[in-house]
C-alpha cells in the first residue's frame, strides 16, 4: 500500500492574480505569523489520530504562494509536522515559489529544509503574457528564478505555464515553450487558462471585456503543448504534466489521481482517509472561521462526504484517464468488486474506434486525442451498483 502524503496550504499571495480562484489573501507580516502558529496548532490537532496517516513520505507546500514566508517559518511548520505526525524519515519536501522569491539565499534555505522538488510559478517568458495575467516577475526573472534553482541543486526543478491566452496561437505559444525547455527543466506543468465566476476575469467576460480563446483554438494548443514538449525530450504522464524521465515525475500529485490517503492542513486543504473507510472531508476556505475554529481547540473541518463505492470507481475512471497509466478494469475488479467490461464493451470499442483510446489486456489507456476530452471519456460509462 503506498505511503500516504501532508498537503500544506499556505494562502499568501502579494499580490492576487485576476484569473486565480484559489483560497488566497495578502497579509502582511503580523498576519502571516498568526497563521504559522494556527497551522502548527491543526498539525497538533490531528497527533492523536496520527496512526490513520502512518509513513507520510511526501509533503507538498501549495497555495497561494509558500515562498511569502520566510524560511524560518517554514522551517517550524516542517518541524511540527515532523513532531506530531507520523512520517517517514525520507519524507520528500515539494515547494511552490514564485520567480521574484527566489534569490541564491531563499533558494539554498529552502534545500538545507530538505525541499526536493521546487516548483516555479513563471506562467509565460512573454513580458505581455504577464501582465494581462497580473504576474509580478519578468521574464528575465523568471529565467534567473530557474538558474539560482539549478545551482541549489534541487533534485527537481519545475515550470509552470499557462496556455490559451486570449488571440493566443501555436507560434506564439511555442516561443513560451521553447524558452521553457531551453532552460532544461526536469519537469513541466501546462495549465489551461480557465475563467471562473468571482475571479476579477469572470467579471471582465461576464461584462463582455474579456473574450475566451474558442475551444477548437483551445484543443489545438492543448495537442500542440503535448507534441512540442515530447518532441524535446519531455512526454506527458498526465494531461497537464511532463516530465524528462519517470523518476521526474511528482510523487506526491499521483496520491490525488490514485486514491492514495493524504492529509491537507491549512484554509481549505482536502484529505482522504483512503479505501478502507472511503473519507473525504475539507476545512473551512476563508481565514476568519479557519482560525476561529482553531481558537476554540477545534479542528477547523468545514464539510465532509462519505464516498460510496460507485463514487470511487467513476472517480477512478475520471483520473486515470487523465494519466498515461490509463484505467486498469482488472484492478477495479480487484479493489472495488466492480466489472465494467460487460456492461461497457460496446463504449469501449465505439472510443477505440475513434481513437480517444486503446486496449491492451485489461488496460484502458487514452490516447492524445483522448486526453483532450478526458473529463468526457468516463461519463458515458455505466457503473454497476453493487448489492
Amino acid at each position: 500500500m503506498a505511503h500516504p502524503g501532508l498537503y500544506l496550504h499556505i494562502p499568501f499571495c502579494s499580490a492576487i492574480c485576476p484569473y486565480c480562484d484559489f483560497a488566497v489573501l495578502t497579509g502582511g507580516p503580523e498576519m502571516r505569523a498568526r497563521f504559522v502558529a494556527h497551522l502548527v496548532q491543526e498539525i497538533r490537532l490531528w497527533e492523536a489520530d496520527r496512526a490513520r496517516f502512518p509513513g507520510i513520505d511526501t509533503i507538498y507546500f501549495g497555495g497561494g504562494t509558500p515562498s511569502a514566508l520566510h524560511p524560518e517559518q517554514i522551517e517550524e511548520i516542517l518541524h511540527a509536522a515532523r513532531a506530531h505526525l507520523s512520517l517517514d524519515s525520507e519524507a520528500a519536501v515539494f515547494f511552490e515559489a514564485n520567480p521574484e522569491d527566489v534569490t541564491p539565499e531563499t533558494a539554498r534555505a529552502w534545500r538545507d529544509l530538505g525541499v526536493r522538488m521546487l516548483s516555479l510559478g513563471i506562467q509565460s517568458f512573454d513580458a505581455a503574457d504577464l501582465r494581462f495575467l497580473g504576474r509580478r516577475h519578468t521574464p528575465d526573472a523568471a529565467r534567473r528564478s530557474v538558474e539560482i534553482a539549478r545551482s541549489a541543486g534541487f533534485e527537481i526543478v519545475s515550470i509552470d505555464l499557462i496556455y490559451g491566452l486570449p488571440g493566443q496561437t501555436p507560434a506564439t505559444w511555442s516561443r513560451n515553450l521553447a524558452a521553457a525547455v531551453a532552460l532544461e527543466p526536469d519537469h513541466l506543468s501546462c495549465y489551461q487558462l480557465t475563467i471562473h465566476e468571482g475571479t476579477p476575469f469572470g467579471f471582465r467576460l461576464a461584462r463582455g471585456k474579456l473574450a475566451e480563446l474558442p475551444e477548437p483554438e483551445q484543443a489545438d494548443l492543448f495537442l500542440h503543448t503535448h507534441r512540442f514538449l515530447a518532441d524535446h525530450g519531455y512526454p506527458g504522464y498526465e494531461v497537464s504534466n511532463f516530465a524528462r524521465t519517470p523518476d521526474h515525475r511528482s510523487r506526491h500529485n499521483r496520491k490525488y489521481w490514485d486514491h492514495t490517503p493524504y492529509l491537507g492542513v491549512g484554509p481549505s486543504a482536502h484529505s482522504f482517509s483512503g479505501l478502507a473507510d472511503r473519507r473525504r472531508w475539507w476545512n473551512d476556505r476563508k481565514i476568519k472561521p479557519y482560525q476561529a475554529r482553531l481558537a476554540a481547540g477545534t479542528r477547523p473541518i468545514e464539510d465532509g462526504e462519505d464516498l460510496s463505492p460507485e463514487d470511487l470507481v467513476t472517480e477512478a475512471l475520471l483520473l486515470g484517464l487523465r494519466t498515461a497509466e490509463g484505467v486498469d478494469l482488472g484492478r477495479l475488479r480487484e479493489v472495488h468488486g466492480c466489472d465494467l467490461a460487460p456492461g461497457n464493451a460496446r463504449l469501449i470499442e465505439r472510443l477505440e474506434r475513434a481513437g480517444l483510446i486503446r486496449t491492451t489486456g485489461t488496460l484502458l489507456l487514452p490516447s492524445l486525442h483522448g486526453w483532450a476530452v478526458a473529463d468526457s471519456l468516463a461519463r458515458d460509462f455505466v457503473i454497476p451498483r453493487r448489492a
